[in-house]
């Protein structure tokens, strides 16, 4: 049986082989799928504004894949892919790094389990994984609020009046 993920892509560091962010993007999702993660479709690339204590700008993406691995041994592949791009772990949370990639939602609803929840407890919240995602599964349903991708972004980017 094979399961559906959506997966969000980011880089802010230049790969000493690669390149720029942008290319290291495109690597991972080769990679992806050496791995026995099927590709199905993926964003273009976004540029956003970093979090943080990082002053490089982002370079973000989604990738929508099919796999037969359950979450946490999902999980364990995209880690083993960030540290063949070079990632590191430890240090400062949220400093630049060649390579990140989170498990956003996946077709099982959602996951708890020590170390991963699904969907990511933060994408609703971030313009800068909405957008890319919206390109690929704009109306796939976040399970704990109902709502498409779609809405979550216009929920996230309506304007708002200013305060008195």
């Amino acid at each position: 049986m094979s399961l559906r993920y959506l997966i969000a892509l980011g880089s802010n560091q230049r790969h000493h082989r690669l390149g720029s962010p942008e290319r290291v993007l495109a690597a991972a999702m080769l990679e992806l799928d050496r791995e026995g993660v099927k590709l199905v479709a993926s964003a273009p690339v976004m540029r956003s504004a970093p979090l943080g204590p990082s002053r490089r700008r982002y370079a973000n993406s989604a990738a929508l894949v099919k796999s037969k691995l359950d979450p946490p041994a999902l999980l364990v592949r995209l880690k083993s892919i960030e540290a063949q791009f070079g990632r590191r772990r430890g240090g400062q949370r949220w400093a630049a790094r060649v390579l990140d990639l989170d498990i956003v939602l996946w077709s099982g609803g959602a996951w708890c389990s020590p170390g991963l929840i699904v969907p990511h407890p933060l994408f609703r919240a971030r313009s800068f994984v909405l957008t890319p995602a919206i390109a690929i599964a704009g109306t796939w349903r976040d399970p704990v609020t109902g709502l498409s991708l779609r809405h979550l972004q216009a929920r996230l980017t309506r304007p708002r009046p200013a305060p008195r």
